[in-house]
C-alpha cells in the first residue's frame, strides 16, 4: 500500500502572508522610484532635461542594487563589526563588508538587529530586497536638487560612494540594531535615514555644484504637469508599501500605518493649499503647492506612521506642512538658503519635513499603538513594542533621543557628502557640464530627446533645442 507524501513548499519558519506582503510592499516602494520619481522629475524639469533626469533615476536605482548585493546590505543589516567595546558607539556603527551572494544567504531565515523582539518569518532575500528599495530611493530624492547641471559621469560615482559611506552607516545606527537604536531612538520608516539625509545631501551637493544657468532658473517651467500628477500619485499610493511594510509583518500595525500615512498626507495637501490661498502673493491654489503639501505629509508621517493614532497623524500633516510652507516662502530668502540652488526644494519637503516628523515622534507617539501584537485583549503583553511621546508620558526622554539621532544624521551626512562631492570633483575635473552642453541639454549628453521633432539633419541642435523658450 502506497503512503501519501505531503510536500511542504516552504520552511516551517516562513509565514506566507508576511512573506507575500513584504514582497508586495517592496514592489510598491520600487514603483515610487521607477517610474514614480522618473516621471515626476521628468515632468518638473525643462523639456531639454527630461532624458537626462530619467536616465539618472534608472542608473541610480541600478547602481544601488549592485552595491547592496555586494556589500551594502550586510553593512547596514548584517552582523555588527564591533569596532569598539560592546555598547559603545563604534560597536554599533556598521556591519561587515561582505556580499549577499550564496544560496544559504538568500534563502535562509532573515536575521538582523532590527528584529530583536520577534523573529522574521521570511527569508533574507525578502528583507534584503525590501531594504534595497529604501536605499535606492534616497539618492534619487537628492537628485532633485542637482538636475540641470550635474555631469552624468559624476552621478555614476556619487551614488555608490554615498550609499556605501553614508546610507549604510545611518541605516545600521538606527535600523540595524546600532548605537542610536540601542539608546531608544526610532525611525519607523525612514524620516531620518532616508528623508532627512536626502535633504542634507541635496543642500550640500547643490551648494558645491553651484546654481543652474540663469536662463534655466528664469525659465524653470515644468515640462508636463500631467506627468507630474502621475508621478505624484504613484508616490502617494506607493507610500502604502513604504510605511505599511515596515512593521515587517502583515499585522494590525501595518494597516494602521497605511491609514495614518494617507490621513497625514491629505491634511498636508489641504494645509498647503489653504496657506497659499490665504497668505501667498497670488492668493491662489496651485497644483505644485498641493504637491508640496502632499510630500510634507508623506515625509513627516514616515518616522511615526505606526506609532501615532489618527489624531496624531492629522497633527503631523498639519504641523509639518505649516512649518515647511513658512520655510519655503521665507527661509528661502535668507542665507545660506538663498544662495543654494536646490532645483526642486528637496531640503524643504524632505529635509525639514523629515526632521519635523522625527521630532514629533517624541511628542505625539501613542503607547497604545502597539507595533507587534501578542496575545491579549489590546495586543499587549510580553514582547509587545510601542513608543511613548511627551503628550502621553509627560517625559521628554523620547524627544531627546530623537533629537540626538537627528543631529547625527545632519552632521555626518553633511560632512561625508561634502567629502564625496569634492573627491568626485577632483577626479573628473569638475562636477558640472560645460555651458555649451548645458545650453543644449539631452541631445548634447545622450543624443536623445523626450519629444523629438522631425528633422533631416544631424540630431545636434535640432529645431526644438534652438527654440527661444528652450535655450
Amino acid at each position: 500500500m502506497l503512503t501519501a507524501v505531503t510536500n511542504i513548499p516552504y520552511p516551517s519558519w516562513l509565514n506566507p502572508a508576511d512573506n507575500t506582503w513584504q514582497m508586495v510592499a517592496a514592489t510598491l516602494v520600487g514603483l515610487m522610484s521607477l517610474p514614480g520619481l522618473s516621471v515626476l522629475y521628468g515632468g518638473l524639469v525643462r523639456k531639454k532635461w527630461i532624458v537626462n533626469t530619467m536616465l539618472m533615476t534608472f542608473t541610480g536605482f541600478s547602481l544601488t542594487l549592485v552595491v547592496w548585493m555586494l556589500w551594502g546590505y550586510n553593512m547596514a543589516f548584517g552582523p555588527q563589526a564591533h569596532f569598539g567595546p560592546t555598547g559603545s558607539f563604534w560597536s554599533g556603527f556598521i556591519g561587515h563588508f561582505t556580499p549577499l551572494s550564496t544560496a544559504g544567504a538568500e534563502q535562509g531565515q532573515a536575521v538582523s538587529g532590527a528584529n530583536t523582539l520577534i523573529p522574521f518569518h521570511y527569508s533574507t532575500a525578502a528583507l534584503a530586497y525590501f531594504q534595497f528599495v529604501f536605499a535606492a530611493i534616497t539618492p534619487l530624492l537628492f537628485l532633485g536638487a542637482l538636475v540641470g547641471r550635474l555631469k552624468f559621469r559624476a552621478w555614476l560615482i556619487i551614488v555608490p560612494a554615498w550609499i556605501t559611506l553614508v546610507y549604510t552607516v545611518n541605516a545600521a545606527l538606527l535600523w540595524g540594531g546600532g548605537f542610536f537604536a540601542q539608546k531608544g531612538a526610532v525611525d519607523y520608516s525612514g524620516g531620518y535615514v532616508i528623508h532627512l539625509s536626502a535633504g542634507v545631501a541635496a543642500f550640500v551637493g547643490a551648494a558645491i555644484l553651484g546654481p543652474r544657468r540663469w536662463q534655466d532658473r528664469e525659465n524653470a517651467f515644468p515640462s508636463n504637469l500631467m506627468m507630474v500628477a502621475i508621478g505624484a500619485g504613484i508616490l502617494w499610493l506607493g507610500w502604502n508599501g513604504f510605511n505599511g511594510g515596515d512593521p515587517f509583518y502583515a499585522g494590525v500595525d501595518a494597516a494602521s500605518a497605511v491609514l495614518n500615512t494617507n490621513v497625514a498626507t491629505a491634511v498636508g495637501v489641504l494645509t498647503w493649499l489653504l496657506l497659499d490661498m490665504a497668505f501667498s502673493r497670488q492668493k491662489k491654489p496651485t497644483f505644485l503647492g498641493a504637491l508640496n503639501g502632499m510630500l510634507c505629509g508623506l515625509v513627516a508621517i514616515t518616522p511615526s506612521a505606526g506609532w501615532v493614532n489618527g489624531t496624531g497623524a492629522m497633527l503631523v500633516g498639519l504641523i509639518a506642512a505649516s512649518i515647511v510652507w513658512v520655510a519655503w516662502n521665507y527661509l528661502s530668502r535668507v542665507r545660506p538658503f538663498s544662495k543654494v540652488d536646490d532645483a526642486m526644494g528637496v531640503v524643504y519637503t524632505h529635509g525639514i519635513a523629515g526632521l519635523v516628523g522625527g521630532l514629533l515622534v517624541g511628542i505625539l507617539a501613542d503607547p497604545g499603538m502597539v507595533q507587534y501584537g501578542v496575545t491579549g485583549r489590546h495586543y499587549k503583553g510580553p514582547g509587545s513594542f510601542s513608543v511613548g511621546g511627551w503628550f502621553y508620558t509627560h517625559s521628554f526622554h523620547q524627544l531627546w533621543e530623537q533629537f540626538l539621532a537627528a543631529l547625527w544624521i545632519i552632521l555626518y551626512t553633511g560632512v561625508m557628502t561634502t567629502i564625496i562631492f569634492y573627491v568626485v570633483k577632483k577626479l573628473l575635473r569638475g562636477l558640472r557640464e560645460t555651458d555649451e552642453v548645458l545650453s543644449v541639454g539631452d541631445i548634447a549628453i545622450h543624443e536623445e530627446e523626450a519629444f523629438p521633432e522631425p528633422t533631416f539633419g544631424e540630431p545636434l541642435l535640432t529645431p526644438s533645442h534652438l527654440h527661444p523658450d528652450n535655450v
